[in-house]
Formats: C-alpha cells, sequence, structure tokens
C-alpha cells in the first residue's frame, strides 16, 4: 500500500535527517580531535658542550704604492714571498698558506682625473696549526712583511666538532626527555614512545681572541695569543606519545 506524506511532513523528515547527519559529523569530527591532542606532547630540549680551539686561521697580507703598477706590484709580491718564506720555515705547510685576494686601485690626489700612483694589495688566509707558537709565527710574518704588512683578523677554530656535536646531542635528548616526562606526570599520564624529532641548527658563539694585532714597528717577541673555550649547542624538538 502506498504511502503519502503532506508537503509539511516531507520537510519535518528531511530537516530532521539533516540534523542527524550534523550531530553525527561533529561528535566525530570532535572525538578525533581530542584523541589526537590528549596522546601527544611536543617538547625542545638543548645540549651544550664547550672546548678548546686547536687552531687559528689569521687573515693577512700587504699594501703596497708606486708610481706605476709595475712598481707598487713588484713591491708587494716580494713582501710576501719574504711572508710565505718565514711561516714556512717556521713549520707552517705550503697548503696551509692560501693567496686569498688581490688588488689594483689608482690614487689621485688632484681634480685632473689623472692618477698619480697606485696601490696593490694581496691578501693570504694562512691556518696555524700549533697555537703553542702561533704568536710567534704571527710576529715572524708581520716583520716579514715590514711596512706593507696589514692584518684584517683572526678566528679560533675547532678542527674536528663530531665528538662534542655527540655530546651535545645525548644532552639535548636527556634534556627533552626529563622535561617530557615532568608533564606527562603533571597530567597524570605515562610517557610513550617518540613520535618525531627534529634539530634546529642553532649559531656557533665565537670567543673573540685577546691579543694585540702587531705593526712592523710593533713585531718583536710573540704576539700573546689566548684560545679560551669555544661552546657548542644543539637544539632538537621532539614529540612523544602519551601513554
Amino acid at each position: 500500500m502506498a504511502v503519502q506524506f503532506s508537503s509539511t511532513q516531507r520537510a519535518v523528515a528531511v530537516g530532521v535527517a539533516s540534523a542527524g547527519l550534523l550531530i553525527g559529523a561533529f561528535t566525530l569530527g570532535a572525538g578525533q580531535g581530542s584523541a589526537t591532542a590528549d596522546t601527544r606532547i611536543t617538547v625542545t630540549g638543548t645540549g651544550k658542550v664547550s672546548g678548546a680551539p686547536n687552531q687559528l686561521a689569521l687573515s693577512m697580507g700587504v699594501q703596497t704604492n708606486g708610481t706605476s703598477v709595475a712598481a707598487a706590484l713588484r713591491q708587494a709580491n716580494s713582501a710576501v714571498r719574504s711572508i710565505t718564506a718565514v711561516l714556512r720555515r717556521s713549520g707552517v705547510a705550503a697548503p696551509d698558506v692560501q693567496t686569498s685576494g688581490l688588488s689594483i686601485y689608482p690614487n689621485y690626489s688632484g681634480s685632473s682625473g689623472v692618477p698619480d700612483g697606485y696601490q696593490v694589495s694581496e691578501q693570504l688566509t694562512i691556518t696555524l696549526r700549533r697555537l703553542s707558537v702561533a704568536g710567534s709565527q704571527i710576529s715572524a710574518a708581520a716583520h716579514a712583511g715590514g711596512n706593507a704588512t696589514v692584518i684584517n683578523g683572526v678566528s679560533l677554530n675547532l678542527s674536528d666538532t663530531s665528538a662534542l656535536l655527540a655530546s651535545a646531542r645525548a644532552r639535548a635528548v636527556a634534556d627533552a626527555k626529563a622535561k617530557a616526562t615532568a608533564y606527562a606526570r603533571a597530567l597524570g599520564r605515562p610517557l610513550g614512545p617518540v613520535v618525531s624529532m627534529s634539530e634546529t641548527p642553532a649559531a656557533q658563539p665565537y670567543p673573540v681572541p685577546e691579543f694585540a694585532a702587531p705593526t712592523a714597528s710593533r713585531a718583536v717577541g710573540s704576539v700573546p695569543v689566548h684560545p679560551g673555550n669555544q661552546q657548542l649547542s644543539v637544539t632538537i624538538t621532539v614529540i612523544f606519545a602519551l601513554g
């Protein structure tokens, strides 16, 4: 037997069905969202270690002036050869002396637009691997370059950071786990396994060495070099499951 509904009855039936679907969808979404939020915890961990630098990178060179490019370049080449020879005699290996720059500029003293001389600059990057004698090597190099010597700066470095980084990573993991355990305990939940972990590279601070840059008139004796310590830092983000 066919059953007929009035237009009013059909509208009520459709409205009830739609409301049921909306309530079901809302309940399912809320259940999924709360399950995700309640079963994971995200923390960061940091590990820091310190190590003593074992090598020094020296940026130095020469700067000369002459009435011609050839004259200025000849003086600069001679000064660089003297510096290189002194460094080699002091025990610096040939691969540790690298040419890093060369520039030639005209000098002007008036408004004629005609250069009255030329300036030549030659730069070297030198790696000194024995800090115990690095001060005397710097002094000897500065003295060899004479009044043309220019020292742009130094940096103290760790040649191998693998062991220190491994220690810093272990400390970062321990720090993250301790934080997560404390939070889980406060929530009254057991700490579960690691869901994911990522490492954030951090800038490494380098201390400024405490010594005075030598000049031709002061390059007598050994330049004092204080290696100090360098700190390496590792930061990780870890997501743990909660039991």
